[in-house]
Parts: structure tokens; sequence; C-alpha cells
């Protein structure tokens, strides 16, 4: 992703608020950004933000698939590495909503994207993520409190 794209910045501004536990301001900065998007990319990249915080199971679904939506018409390289991330997040949707096959099968989507992701914290974020839910399913869905990427 672009540090530079002003989307981007919001969104990072709002993981910030998010973790210092400032959740409405952190969710005011993902609707800014969702709102102020201009193309695809951008709304990719707003509505995984959303997504983080909505109150509904169903409500997380929505923007999770509203995320992947605007990433398969961006069509750019630079998404390439979001894809497990988006995956994995539908998976954890889906395992939410005890739709079960369908979560196995972004789990699987994301752990064969997860091949183009570099060595590093977030990688190993997200492959942990993947193999969580990998699990859950195949054992029922039981325990699903995996976090999201």
């Amino acid at each position: 992703m672009d540090p530079n794209n002003p989307i981007v910045k919001l969104c990072a501004a709002g993981i910030g608020e998010e973790m210092a536990g400032r959740r409405e301001e952190a969710a005011r900065l993902y609707r800014d950004a969702w709102v102020g998007r201009t193309s695809d990319y951008e709304a990719c990249i707003a509505a995984h933000y959303v997504a983080r915080l909505q109150s509904t199971p169903l409500d997380v679904l929505h923007w999770n698939e509203e995320a992947l939506r605007f990433a398969e018409l961006a069509n750019e390289s630079e998404l390439s590495q979001f894809f497990p991330s988006l995956y994995l997040n539908l998976g954890k949707s889906h395992e939410d909503l005890k739709n079960l096959a369908d979560a196995k099968k972004f789990y699987l989507l994301a752990d064969q994207a997860a091949g183009v992701l570099p060595d590093g914290e977030y990688t190993a974020t997200v492959k942990r993520g993947i193999r969580n839910g990998l699990e859950r399913v195949a054992s029922g869905g039981e325990a699903a409190t995996a976090q999201h990427a």
C-alpha cells in the first residue's frame, strides 16, 4: 500500500486510534476514508478498515465483501499482498455467522494467496490467523476468536 495515499493515511491514523482504545475516533477516520475514496483501490482499503468496527457479524461480512469486490475491480498489483488478509477476514466473517463451508473456502483462498507475502510480522500474523481459522472450522467452528488482520 502507498503510505502517502490520503486514504491509506486516514486508515493508518484510524488503526492508531483503535489500538489506543479510541474506537469512536477510529470509526470516524475509517468513515472519512470511505467518504473520501476516489478509486477502487482506495475503496478496497477503506472498506477493509470500516469492516473492523461494525457492530454485527452481518455488517462485518458486508464490508469485507465490499473490500474484496473493490480489490477485484482495482486490479492493481499493489493489492496482491492484500488479498490474503481480505480472504482471511471473509473466512472469519463466515465463521462468525456459522457458514463453515464458506469460511473454509475463504481460509483456503487466504492460504493460497499468502504465498506472495514477504517474511515478517504481518505475514506471520496472517498465516497464524489462517491456520487457526482452518483448525476451528475443521473442529466445527467452536471458539471462534481469531484476530482480524
